[in-house]
């Protein structure tokens, strides 16, 4: 069948539309009041650019094509952050501290998870050239503000810190190929597995690595890692940086100190946020609610090196879509239905119902004119409530009331 789209890519009807763009507005507006400017990176860009720091999955995750033009391989881009970072080390090549933002769709190969789609709207905020807590802090706070706005239900932080793992293997002088190994056994939670790579290590080092899949928790969990977990300088600063975005989070905080998502791609802090998502009308007798993944973010360093120019930067991505299944916020009310004006007695009064009209959307109503032959199809254009003709005046009555 022509019309059938392919498998986990979707069209977004006007009820979704409508509270996807109303995010998207209020977010972006957010972004503006902290001082974050908006950027556009293409779609598409060459392979080389589009994936340089990016690490294996994000290759696998790209869709990939030959430009005709050129004859060189491109890419449909699968995350924005690393354009971003591009267009921080070679256009805008600026000094000092940067504030970026964006919106925009993104194209995945797979679905990231079950029930997922393949084309996300992503939405997001970075900061380039500074390197210390404070700009963590800065983003934390942009990140709560965001889930504020869309009043998510439940919302929570998962929180870890990749320089953990990393100083433990450095202090351990492990070669790349058993790094990689530890690192994906830990990813699995393949704890024998992890156990029996963990042998060759020294033994300070192999009993800090086998308790990492044990501190996972609140607050008190960063406790127990300062005093069970070797003093070594990186991991002490690990473990200041966490303790410090715990006692500044407005959200309730989770730490996972096995926790290496984006391993080859941040170099500090990584985070991703949760909230609740209603699978049905629990008013209605509808199925409990789900939780479900909003945005991830992190520190990332290392990708302003991989493009030739060493910019620390910190920031999150939101998953739009997700995020507008996750809202409570409420919308603008329903529109308004104004008649016919074939309808309105008199030059005059069609005058005036035309004043009316534009009155109401400049303070902000939706206003639908009918047209000629459709009054009964009223029912599909979603009004509530109709402007009426009653003693030398057009009011706004309930739709059932109409005269």
């Amino acid at each position: 069948m022509r019309w059938v789209l392919p498998e986990y890519v979707e069209d977004i009807l006007p009820p979704e539309a409508a509270r996807i763009e109303f995010l998207r507005r209020r977010i972006l507006d957010l972004f503006a009041g902290f001082g974050y400017q908006l950027v556009m990176p293409p779609l598409l860009e060459y392979v080389e650019s589009l994936l340089t720091g990016t690490g294996h999955d994000m290759d696998l995750r790209t869709f990939k094509l030959v430009d005709q033009i050129s004859g060189r391989m491109m890419g449909v881009r699968a995350d924005i952050t690393p354009q971003v970072a591009r267009l921080d080390a070679h256009l805008l090549n600026r000094k000092g501290v940067t504030r970026l933002c964006y919106c925009g769709s993104v194209l995945h190969t797979r679905p990231a998870g079950l029930g997922a789609t393949r084309e996300p709207i992503q939405i997001g905020a970075e900061i380039y050239g500074h390197a210390s807590i404070e700009s963590d802090l800065e983003v934390q706070r942009l990140l709560s503000q965001a889930l504020s706005i869309a009043q998510v239900r439940c919302a929570r932080l998962d929180v870890g810190h990749v320089a953990i793992f990393r100083s433990i293997l450095r202090a351990a002088g492990a070669a790349p190929e058993l790094e990689r190994d530890l690192f994906e056994a830990l990813q699995r939670k393949d704890l024998p597995v992890l156990e029996k790579l963990a042998r060759g290590l020294g033994r300070r080092e192999r009993a800090a690595l086998l308790l990492l899949p044990e501190l996972y928790g609140g607050r008190e969990i960063l406790d127990v890692a300062v005093r069970r977990l070797p003093a070594i300088p990186a991991l002490k600063r690990a473990l200041a940086t966490l303790r410090a975005l715990a006692d500044a989070c407005t959200l309730p905080v989770t730490f996972d100190l096995a926790e290496l998502r984006g391993y080859h791609y941040h170099s500090g802090v990584v985070f991703e946020a949760y909230g609740e998502r209603a699978a049905g009308d629990a008013s209605a007798g509808g199925a409990a609610a789900a939780t479900v993944s909003l945005a991830r973010g992190g520190r990332y360093d290392e990708v302003g090196l991989a493009f030739g120019r060493p910019r620390p930067a910190t920031g999150f991505s939101i998953d739009l879509r997700e995020l507008a299944g996750a809202s409570r916020a409420v919308l603008a009310s329903a529109p308004i239905l104004a008649p016919v004006l074939g309808a309105a007695r008199g030059a005059k009064t069609a005058q005036a119902l035309l004043a009316k009209i534009e009155r109401l959307r400049r303070a902000g109503e939706s206003v639908i004119e009918e047209l000629p032959g459709h009054s009964r199809d009223r029912v599909e254009l979603g009004c509530k409530r109709i402007l009426v003709y009653s003693n030398g005046k057009w009011r706004v009555v309930p739709l059932e009331k109409q005269a």
